[in-house]
């Protein structure tokens, strides 16, 4: 019997239990639908985060002033203003690892324009955060040396705040008031979309931290021009761990920390914190496929238990093809081709019920979702990999009857 010729015969034992055969393959199709709609999920997180991590900028740390102490109650991170702009001066200079250190003010506030109104982050900052952010312009200029100098009302704006102020019209040169400060656009942003908080990037307007602090802030920073944090950005291939404790070393040398005693502020590994969220992405995906790879476990015993059920009551069937001539391998081939053929025809559903609920899944639950060719692949190969590893034992078993007996069977 050849190969084609078997596959009729095992679609027409099929077909002619057809109710048997959807059930049996029930276990196929929710296991190709639940891996595929599962690597997806996961996948969809992992590429989200990589995102995240891409809007970031890369080896990014963030300095921030540490707690203080009242009435003998220690009120936390960044309760203190301890960091300065020497501070970030000093690290960019005496860390030779260090790329940028840019020092950053932040704020909210109004932004009007004409009688057209937005509520920002107003963001006081050097060149050198856009640098450390890999932020691009995508139009106009950065901040000129003289301007960062001089208190300039000067500003470079973000894609939300160019387009909830000037909608499709070009915002360069334009003039904006920042809490009634007027300040001129010389540049806008790159899109970065949302970070990991869900916060819209885009959605600032950055000064010269000057200008923030003579004109925005209103010079209450003083003499030892008092920041909010700093912004580090490290050299391609440094360790991240040693350029942090270069900086934290740095840092208790110019605050005179004794030894022992708590630091006067706080270093986050931002692409670290980034990183681990994606390496819990990938281990949440492997779990989550492998949870539905039980289903096709599951699904695979049906088939084995069907296809024993049917050599059992075919029995009589199998004598008579071996009485004229067919061979024990005939016999195992039809038996093989039946099971697989119940798998196939199951993964094809299953992947056709994946794609649907995958996209249910991204169109109503608003999560990012990512289903590849290979995710496809991998359910399909596994599907037929259940047909042939379930299938084998009972098509072995039909093709080692005895035709004398089988055809005695009752």
């Amino acid at each position: 019997m050849n190969s084609l010729a078997a596959l009729r015969s095992a679609l027409r034992a099929l077909a002619a239990n057809k109710l048997r055969s959807v059930l049996t393959m029930l276990g196929i199709i929710i296991g190709v639908g639940a891996v595929i709609t599962m690597i997806a999920v996961g996948r969809g997180a992992t590429e989200r985060v990589q995102e995240q991590m891409k809007g970031l900028g890369s080896n990014i740390m963030l300095v921030l002033p540490g707690g203080i102490t009242a009435g003998g109650v220690r009120l936390g991170a960044q309760t203190g203003q301890s960091l300065t702009e020497e501070d970030a001066l000093a690290i960019a200079r005496e860390i030779a690892e260090v790329q940028v250190a840019a020092p950053n003010m932040r704020t909210g506030a109004q932004v009007v324009v004409g009688n057209t109104n937005w509520s920002t982050s107003i963001f006081g900052t050097t060149n050198d955060y856009l640098e450390a952010r890999e932020w691009p312009l995508a139009a106009g200029r950065l901040f000129e040396a003289a301007e960062v100098a001089g208190s300039a009302k000067v500003a470079i704006i973000g894609q939300t705040v160019a387009q909830q102020l000037f909608g499709d019209a070009d915002p360069l040169d334009q003039v904006i008031r920042v809490k009634k400060v007027p300040v001129t656009i010389v540049g806008l942003l790159e899109k970065k979309g949302q970070n990991s908080m869900g916060q819209d990037q885009d959605d600032v307007v950055i000064v010269p931290i000057s200008t923030y602090r003579n004109r925005v802030q209103g010079s209450s920073g003083g003499k030892l021009k008092r920041i909010g944090s700093i912004s580090v950005k490290v050299r391609e291939g440094q360790d991240m761990k040693q350029v942090e404790e270069s900086i934290k070393e740095l840092l208790r040398q110019r605050f005179k920390v004794q030894p022992g005693a708590d630091d006067p502020f706080a270093i986050r590994n931002l692409t670290e914190i980034l990183q681990a969220q994606e390496a819990s992405s990938r281990v949440m995906t492997m779990l989550l496929a492998a949870v539905a790879g039980i289903s096709l476990l599951i699904g695979g015993i049906g088939i084995m238990n069907i296809m024993l059920v049917s050599v059992t009551e075919r029995t009589r069937e199998i004598g008579l093809r071996m009485a004229v001539g067919a061979r024990g391998k005939d016999i195992l081939t039809q038996f093989l081709i039946e099971a697989v053929t119940l798998s196939l025809i199951g993964g094809a559903i299953g992947i056709g019920l994946g794609a649907i609920s995958t996209w249910a899944v991204g169109q109503f639950a608003g999560w990012q979702v990512s289903m590849t060719a290979a995710s496809i692949v991998l359910a399909a190969g596994f599907a037929a990999f259940v047909g042939i590893f379930f299938g084998f034992y009972p098509a072995r078993r039909a093709s080692k009857l005895l035709p004398i007996q089988a055809l005695r069977y009752e």
